[in-house]
């Protein structure tokens, strides 16, 4: 991940602080299911206040997950998910760094075992198990 630019590594970082509350997720998992709502309509199936609803969306809306546009006097949120397929990307490349690396491990590990057998075999003058 050190080869990524300052920004990704910024957007990332964002996201991930914006997705650290639980109230933030349960907005996106609503507004995914619903196409698009305001934040009245968010604040009926959540246990804060619609000035709290308003607030979690601004950060969702700062971390790129979120955007709201105005329709006469109501302002509509729906989910943005270009933010969250570049944190996906980030959190997959990672996850393929630490399967090369278990990967190795094992070789290793196998290596060794294999060695072991072969040792053991040479010490007792039989033959190696099929």
């Amino acid at each position: 991940m050190t080869d990524e630019p300052h920004g990704a590594v910024e957007a990332v970082d964002t996201v991930l602080a914006a997705l650290a509350d639980p109230t933030r997720r349960r907005l996106l998992e609503l507004l995914a299911a619903q196409g698009e709502a305001t934040a009245t309509t968010l604040a009926q199936h959540l246990p804060v206040s619609r000035q709290a609803v308003v607030k979690h969306l601004a950060v969702l809306d700062a971390a790129g997950l979120v955007s709201g546009g105005r329709i006469g006097r109501e302002v509509r949120y729906a989910v943005r998910p270009a933010a969250l397929d570049a944190t996906a990307q980030w959190m997959a490349s990672l996850a393929a760094d630490w399967d090369r690396r278990l990967a190795h491990i094992k070789h290793i590990a196998e290596a060794a075992e294999r060695e072991s057998q072969t040792d053991q075999t040479s010490r007792n003058g039989s033959r190696p198990p099929a």
